[in-house]
């Protein structure tokens, strides 16, 4: 086994001891899962800023892996079909709630679970949510079928486990209809249309469909760890079911795409260079479809936080006790297991491929991530305040703590002083005020949001928080109010 190897793209975001405990954990996975190729990498302050890689892409040619080789990456593929349909979406060629059988009409006479099931949508395939039973034993060894045997399949009518709309259960049958239904709405197979419409444009000249097409020094080949040896797995051909799971990439190109889903954060004005709108990409990444409440989750310091895991459109979707939201997708068919992950809020990414069948990527990328966020002490992107918090906090702050009558109905809107009597906010603030002492310092406010806000005025004894938010109005005043000594 070769060396652990890294590539250094910047060490100027992220210290240099936080990035050697990362490279530690993925070396220790790469032997633990008997891996016989691994490369990682971190996205981070807008960039690739760092690759690390482990082994062999190919053990009989003993060719080392690194971040040019290409590895299948298996249900991570799910998203580019995601993205496919969100332009065409956006394009007005569909809509999300419109019926599948009106691009696939051979779907027109399928026999649903009950008499009383709605027709599946397009929505429901890229959620999850069509009621076609889980699939991924049966579907991996699908991906080369011809269109023939996918429309074979259509007639003959699928067997379901739920009615459409009604719970979570993963498919991969539905992306490979989804992928059918890009090529009947564009002429083009959804291969065709995805590289046209979103690898070009990224900049991805090292990710394809046909593993035959990748040069045979860059391809990862597959392997299965077997009674304590390798067993090299076979590959199969681009198919009509690739498009839940056929992609093959290098880390150096899929990091593009990582950076890409980033790009769609923050909500903001400007220029939107696609290939497909901000918006559409953070519609991809919202929890559409609940999937689970891990109650008993466990972060590497030993501290509990559970977390609540739904699905997007093609994207995985989870959010902790600690406040993080992580969205990615893994992958695995026989021969590889792979991973990525982002926190938009922290414009964080990590990214793993294995060439071990079914690596456990997801929990290691999960333990690097947790690792990168508490060494590096890494914070979520703050959310600026607006000119009309700003200038309500300054409004605010001239009424307390004796609330005079001095223009109020510019301040406030029409509800706050039938919700809040003058004399209970009177002698609440001029109580706590007199607590503090003498004020000192007034912090920044602390926005939640566009309309909502929070900051703390401290005195020599003491401080006290104060909370409020505006109303819906065209020129939005205070609505609500809270005040609270700190301890």
């Amino acid at each position: 086994m070769v060396s652990l190897l890294c590539l250094r793209l910047s060490a100027q975001e992220l210290p240099s001891a936080t990035i050697a405990k990362v490279d530690s954990i993925y070396k220790a996975f790469a032997e633990k899962s008997h891996s016989p190729g691994l490369v990682y990498g971190i996205v981070y302050g807008g960039k690739l800023l760092h690759i690390g890689h482990w082994g062999y892409s190919n053990l009989e040619e003993q060719i080392a892996a690194d971040g040019n080789k290409v590895f299948r990456i298996a249900s991570m593929s799910k998203s580019f079909i995601g993205v496919a349909v969100m332009k065409l979406r956006d394009e007005g060629k569909l809509q999300l709630d419109d019926p599948v059988s009106r691009y696939i009409p051979e779907l027109k006479a399928q026999k649903l679970l009950t008499s009383d099931a709605p027709a599946i949508t397009i929505r429901h395939l890229l959620s999850h949510a069509a009621g076609f039973p889980e699939d991924n034993p049966w579907g991996d060894r699908q991906l080369d079928i011809s269109k023939e045997q996918l429309l074979a399949l259509i007639n003959k009518g699928f067997s379901f486990s739920n009615s459409p709309g009604v719970t979570y259960e993963y498919s991969n049958t539905a992306f490979a209809l989804l992928g059918y239904l890009i090529e009947r709405i564009t002429g083009v197979s959804y291969n065709e249309y995805v590289n046209r419409e979103i690898w070009q444009p990224l900049g991805m000249k090292s990710t394809y469909w046909e593993y035959a097409d990748v040069p045979s020094d860059k391809l990862a080949i597959g392997y299965r760890w077997v009674k304590d040896k390798w067993v090299k797995q076979p590959m199969l051909h681009d198919g009509a079911y690739g498009a839940m799971g056929g992609v093959l990439t290098s880390m150096e190109d899929f990091s593009k795409y990582v950076l890409f889903h980033l790009n769609a954060w923050p909500a903001r004005d400007g220029i939107d260079n696609g290939p497909v709108k901000r918006a559409s990409l953070r519609e991809m990444q919202h929890p559409w479809n609940f999937n689970s409440l891990n109650a008993t989750n466990v972060y590497t310091d030993g501290t509990g936080c559970p977390i609540t895991a739904s699905y997007g459109f093609g994207l995985r979707w989870s959010h902790d006790c600690r406040g993080r939201t992580t969205i990615g997708h893994s992958g695995g068919l026989p021969g590889f297991g792979s991973n990525w992950i982002m926190l938009p809020d922290y414009g964080l990414g990590l990214i793993c491929f294995s060439n071990v069948t079914y690596a456990a990527a997801t929990a290691i990328n999960a333990q690097a991530m947790d690792a990168l966020i508490q060494d590096a002490g890494l914070q979520a992107r703050a959310v600026p305040a607006s000119s009309v918090l700003e200038q309500r906090k300054k409004e605010l702050l001239a009424f307390l703590p004796n609330w005079k009558d001095e223009a109020r109905e510019a301040v406030f809107a029409d509800n706050f002083f039938l919700d809040n009597y003058d004399y209970m906010l009177r002698e609440t603030c001029q109580q706590l005020f007199e607590e503090v002492g003498k004020i000192e310092r007034i912090d920044d406010i602390v926005a939640q949001n566009n309309l909502r806000g929070t900051f703390v005025v401290h005195g020599e004894k003491g401080s006290v928080s104060i909370y409020f938010t505006l109303s819906p109005e065209a020129d939005p005043k205070i609505q609500e109010f809270k005040i609270n000594k700190l301890p």
